[in-house]
């Protein structure tokens, strides 16, 4: 059985958004990337929400830029054979997606049982970055194994909540500052056991 971890960067006050939903308000360094690329490296599915996915475009564009940091063209080449669910209720399939034919989209009444059914493959993980919305509901019923949350230095004091659901215990599975960043990962179970 697959396990499905989320990864998010939030500032130390809770947020993975600034006001306006500004994603790039974020205490972003070289250590996220290192560390989104750790992940994707035993990620075999991505599960995503419907607001920020573009068919593999952005990705696809930093794969043959060769000016692009080295970390970021691994993530590109790292990102070209995972299948993709994007549960969203708004966005359309594009046959011209660079990811097309690996990306399904369902409705967000059927997210739940397309992720439980992703779990229930073999090899690898399934992953989420970013997304709030989608795995907030996604970790409410049960579904998410796995919360690694990325501390960096910043207060802003406003923007998007990190989770917006019922109280929801956690276990601390382990800590670490990552390598040559300020960014501290907490790393918790998420089952509720």
């Amino acid at each position: 059985m697959r396990k499905y971890i989320v990864s998010m960067i939030t500032t130390v006050d809770g947020y993975f958004e600034g006001p306006g939903k500004d994603v790039m308000a974020m205490p972003f360094d070289d250590g996220f990337s290192r560390y989104n690329a750790e992940l994707l490296r035993d990620a075999a599915a991505v599960v995503h929400g419907g607001r920020w996915y573009d068919g593999g475009a952005y990705w696809t564009r930093v794969l043959d830029d060769e000016s692009e940091p080295e970390i970021e063209r691994e993530i590109a080449r790292l990102n070209m054979g995972l299948e993709r669910l994007v549960i969203s209720d708004s966005l359309q399939a594009e046959p011209a997606w660079p990811w097309a034919d690996r990306t399904r989209i369902v409705p967000v009444a059927d997210g739940p049982e397309e992720v439980a059914r992703l779990k229930q493959g073999d090899g690898g993980t399934i992953v989420s970055f970013g997304s709030a919305t989608t795995w907030n509901a996604l970790l409410a019923a049960g579904l998410v194994d796995e919360l690694h949350v990325m501390i960096g230095p910043a207060l802003l004091g406003d923007g998007t909540k990190l989770w917006t659901g019922a109280r929801r215990p956690l276990r601390l599975l382990d800590v670490r500052q990552v390598e040559d960043s300020q960014l501290v990962r907490l790393r918790y179970d998420a089952t509720g056991s």
